[in-house]
């Protein structure tokens, strides 16, 4: 049986995304360049980067394109740690927003507008920090190369989430000891 799935995101995408990924000292630029790029890659209807608070237990929006504001604040998204899917690491394809038992606000999707998802786990040593979604206005399902691109991707802005809360860890000890009483210093 021939695959009926269409590549639409090839090395000239890939590359450029892997560049701007690679080079960007602002990470709220680089999210939201992301998004965008990644919607016009694929012709897709939109893109949302989640990433996730342990504390919360919760997805929080860190950069969309091409959605609404009032989708984006439809309501907080929750993940069940023990059984979610997004926990596994990966990938997951939603054909039917409107039917699949998986998705919080089925009616919201409908209003903006948004028949199908592509979920892509960002991780980093392991462990799921986020996703980013792919929004489609039609049931399309994603050609296998592309996926594998965009886990790679969401790979190497995991690397960039991870050494960007380093970065600012690193920042605020440093601050911290400059504020430090001299005598305080001695044998540091």
């Amino acid at each position: 049986m021939e695959d009926k799935r269409v590549r639409r995101f090839y090395l000239k995408e890939f590359k450029s995304i892997s560049r701007a990924i690679t080079t960007y000292e602002d990470l709220n630029l680089l999210t939201n360049h992301l998004a965008e790029g990644t919607t016009r890659s694929f012709s897709a209807k939109g893109c949302s980067i989640l990433l996730f608070d342990d504390r919360e237990k919760q997805l929080f929006s860190v950069a969309t394109y091409g959605i609404s504001d009032e989708y984006v604040r439809k309501g907080p998204i929750f993940v069940d740690v023990k059984n979610s899917a997004f926990f596994k690491g990966e990938p997951v394809f939603v054909k039917d927003m409107q039917t699949d038992p998986r998705v919080q606000y089925p009616k919201e999707a409908a209003t903006e507008g948004i028949i199908s998802m592509l979920s892509v786990p960002i991780k980093s040593r392991g462990v799921v920090l986020g996703t980013i979604r792919i929004y489609q206005g039609d049931a399309k399902e994603f050609h296998e190369e592309d996926i594998d691109a965009m886990c790679v991707l969401a790979a190497l802005l995991g690397l960039v989430i991870e050494n960007n809360g380093l970065r600012n860890f690193f920042e605020r000890v440093r601050s911290a000891l400059d504020n430090l009483p001299l005598r305080m210093l001695e044998g540091l």
